[in-house]
């Protein structure tokens, strides 16, 4: 580790902490429909939208009405996105003349980004067209990332208001949510990334001459290997900045190619990597203080960013730790389990970007429900590899993805001050509101989906044939190679161990029941705890209200959340990472 690699990941949070207020008042500002600078511009259009729509703007609903609307639209939008790729061969802008996506993939792709985790069981370069990645997949980018600020603000409401039954209405939030907050910014930070030579055209791809011819293995039909001499390059280009952009401040993910971010045409320079981080934490961080300001408790909405700068700390200085030590195998003369291999573990990373840039970028994509890379996780070391996995375990709650880590943190609160209340011995409070046994159980069930489903699947890939012939580490690594994928999926993440064929009926198929689970099951428990707690009188503090606004709370949430995800992932990490961890330290490899 070096002081450069430390003030390069302290300098990326001092701008997280800079913009949080900001964009956390402006979105307040939107969501309680006050007047911005934007209105003169965007309030006609917004108009425009509820006539063609036929959208009742002042008609409220209850969750119920809420959740049917939310899984309605996702449903109509999955089914758009499916059929879009199963006839991309016919439709427009296709100048590669890609054909139509086989059923299984379609079917996974589709599920995946309408629930916001772009698992990619393809290379998007090869697979899709321009048509595809626009219509299809850059739209569902915004949709997504849209639904999930909207539940957001929904259990935002359902604590800050009070004796009502009523949440927002679903239509309206989107609408708001897409014009006022993803479009504009997407707009800047498209033009920003341009400016730094992310490409944004609607050309064919380009073929060149080679400098110098190469030779390559080429296994045929039959199984057989052979030298070929290759003389031509295609360049893929299109319309990536578009892309690019919304992929990271809405937390989706997926690549315009299959190198993601770590493809000079998506993320050329340093300045470009480092503006996409902050996207990654921008909006997520500034919801933060929109739950302080719209409950009336800015210091609740500090308490709860300071915990997860705890856990974001946590994890990057690890993952650091980790990579710039290196394999200690590699270590040279010294084979001391202590040794440094020189260099770190440089394998899977861009020189552009170094390790620490790496480890920060691999950190901040699985705090959130990213998944976007700038590296290879299946490349890090056991315990750097660790470290994106367990962030997803936590449920994606150190910021998490745009609106998903503000009400899984809130979960995490609402099990906090339970715990809290039982220690005093008295009814547990949240902001005023009575924390009661519907609350925890529903809270309960919205944790217990994401264990049951991660666990159950990657059981089974690893004793079933259809599971473990996509594996490609018979070692601890392979274990960890299946964990990360169904972590990732119902995490609706979207990173991946590459290690791991995931293109086969079986991934396809249980990966996108996994990711429907992950994103649409563990929703409805949440938007009914805002309804439940829309409806609860504010009661006035008290001696023996336990406080949600100093560094005691702070530290308590912290420990709910590590505590939750041990007892439930620990067994699990110790075949894996853990147990592989410690026989490279032994200088056994696989």
């Amino acid at each position: 580790m070096t002081a450069n690699g430390w003030f390069q990941i302290l300098l990326v949070l001092a701008v997280i902490l800079a913009v949080t207020k900001p964009l956390g008042i402006f979105i307040t500002r939107v969501f309680n429909r006050e007047k911005t600078s934007l209105d003169p511009v965007l309030r006609p259009i917004e108009k425009l939208v509820y006539r063609l729509t036929g959208v009742d703007e002042r008609h409220d609903m209850r969750w119920t009405e809420y959740t049917v609307a939310m899984l309605f639209f996702g449903g109509v939008s999955m089914a758009l996105l499916y059929l879009i790729q199963r006839t991309q061969q016919w439709l427009p802008f296709n100048p590669q003349k890609m054909v139509n996506v086989p059923p299984a993939l379609a079917f996974n792709t589709a599920v995946s980004f309408t629930t916001n985790t772009n698992w990619q069981n393809y290379s998007g370069e090869s697979a899709m067209s321009y048509f595809t990645q626009m219509a299809g997949l850059a739209y569902h980018n915004f949709t997504s990332a849209a639904t999930g600020i909207a539940l957001a603000l929904v259990i935002i409401r359902g604590l800050a208001r009070k004796e009502t039954d009523k949440l927002g209405n679903f239509w309206v939030d989107m609408t708001r949510c897409m014009l006022w907050v993803l479009l504009p910014l997407c707009l800047v930070g498209s033009l920003m990334l341009v400016s730094q030579g992310v490409v944004q055209n609607l050309k064919p791809y380009t073929t060149v001459a080679l400098a110098e011819s190469q030779t390559v293995q080429v296994t045929g039909a039959d199984g057989k290997t052979s030298a070929q001499v290759v003389h031509q390059q295609v360049i893929a280009q299109g319309p990536v900045a578009s892309q690019e952009v919304i992929k990271e401040l809405g937390t989706n993910g997926g690549g315009f190619f299959g190198a993601n971010s770590a493809h000079p045409f998506e993320n050329p320079t340093p300045f470009s990597n480092f503006f996409e981080m902050v996207l990654i934490f921008a909006i997520s961080s500034g919801l933060t203080y929109t739950l302080g300001r719209m409950t009336g408790s800015p210091r609740h909405g500090w308490a709860v960013w300071a915990a997860m700068v705890v856990l974001f700390l946590m994890g990057v200085t690890t993952a650091y730790w980790s990579e710039a030590k290196g394999n200690p195998m590699l270590a040279g003369v010294d084979q001391r389990a202590s040794a440094l291999q020189p260099g770190g573990n440089m394998e899977g990373k861009e020189v552009r970007f170094g390790i620490a840039n790496s480890a920060l970028f691999a950190t901040m994509t699985s705090d959130t429900s990213c998944g976007a890379v700038n590296s290879q996780h299946d490349s890090f070391t056991p315990l750097g590899g660790m470290v994106p996995m367990i962030n997803i375990m936590l449920g994606e709650v150190v910021f998490g993805g745009v609106g998903s880590g503000l009400y899984g943190v809130v979960v995490f609160v609402i099990l906090a001050v339970f715990i809290a209340g039982l220690m005093v011995g008295r009814t547990p409070e949240y902001l005023g509101k009575k924390i009661e046994c519907y609350d925890v159980k529903m809270a309960m069930l919205s944790i217990l989906i994401m264990t049951f489903v991660i666990l159950g699947f990657s059981a089974v890939s690893v004793v079933q044939p259809f599971g473990t012939s996509s594996i490609s580490n018979s070692g601890p690594h392979g274990l960890s190679q299946v964990l990360y994928a169904y972590t990732s999926m119902v995490g609706n993440n979207g990173s991946a161990f590459g290690g791991l064929n995931g293109n086969t009926t079986w991934y396809n198929t249980s990966g996108a029941v996994a990711m429907l689970l992950g994103r649409f099951f563990m929703h409805i428990p949440i938007l009914a705890i805002a309804g439940n707690l829309a409806k609860k009188k504010i009661a006035p503090a008290s001696a023996g209200t336990f406080p949600v606004t100093g560094a005691l709370f702070t530290v308590l949430l912290v420990s709910t959340i590590l505590i939750v995800s041990a007892l439930t992932f620990f067994p699990a990490l110790s075949l894996g990472p853990i147990l592989e961890h410690l026989l490279m330290s032994a200088g056994k490899s696989f």
